[in-house]
């Protein structure tokens, strides 16, 4: 896959959820529904301190999606209301999880013209987290799949998952750049094994996600305020790479 002269960017990886598509602000509504069915019993300003404190000790029996948010809503819904939530409420928040599956993929503004334009110079691949049955649907709803020439659904995006993904793509680090939304599963770890990073932060993001520190590398990424400016980007990033 590495067809790029040696020494400049050789493949750029693209996040899929809040970076090509909407997302997080359809887990927030299910967030605020959520709230507000669990504010029928109990009268506390924490209630999404508490469903986050479930969400995260759930991660490694779950993983990241809407059935293990849909998972924790209701252990989170027992133990806020003391198991005085009705049968017709947890059933409520089921249809939050499934409301959030069937929701229609929003591919956003100048994602097409922007990864079409990356991909003229270097070949790109989607690496996203979550659900398999759901980011599967979302890719193929999404009209974008044409784009890339691997899909990568996994179930953890970190320095590990990333020193495997290089290995199979057959491209050293220092010549991998990722594209996304998320310090914490797009650009830190690819810091640290190396790589270069375009962050495109969105408008909002999951609290888990927001938990990130850049230990190394910061010289080896870029922040821009939208996806129109990741050509120039990648460009910048590539010159430099490529010494």
């Amino acid at each position: 896959m590495d067809t790029q002269p040696a020494g400049g960017i050789g493949l750029v990886g693209f996040d899929a959820d809040d970076t090509l598509w909407r997302s997080q602000d359809y887990f927030d509504d299910a967030q605020a529904h959520f709230e507000r069915i669990v504010a029928g019993y109990v009268d506390l300003a924490d209630v999404a301190d508490r469903l986050y404190a479930v969400e995260k000790r759930n991660i490694g029996f779950f993983g990241y999606g809407v059935k293990g948010m849909a998972l924790s809503m209701v252990e989170a819904a027992v133990e806020i209301t003391e198991s005085r939530i009705s049968a017709a409420d947890v059933h409520r928040i089921v249809g939050l999880a499934k409301d959030l599956l069937r929701h229609p993929v929003e591919v956003l503004d100048g994602v097409r013209e922007a990864v079409e334009a990356v991909a003229a110079r270097h070949p790109v691949v989607l690496i996203t987290k979550g659900d398999l049955f759901h980011q599967e649907a979302k890719v193929r709803d999404s009209g974008l799949a044409d784009l890339f020439r691997r899909i990568e659904i996994v179930s953890e995006k970190d320095a590990a998952t990333y020193a495997r993904l290089f290995e199979e793509f057959g491209i050293a680090p220092q010549r991998f750049l990722m594209v996304g939304n998320s310090l914490r599963s797009d650009i830190a770890p690819v810091l640290e094994l190396g790589g270069w990073g375009v962050h495109v932060p969105y408008h909002t993001t999951w609290a888990h996600e927001a938990e990130a520190s850049l230990a190394h590398g910061s010289e080896r990424m870029r922040t821009i305020a939208g996806i129109g400016e990741l050509a120039q980007a990648v460009r910048e990033l590539d010159a430099i790479a490529a010494g």
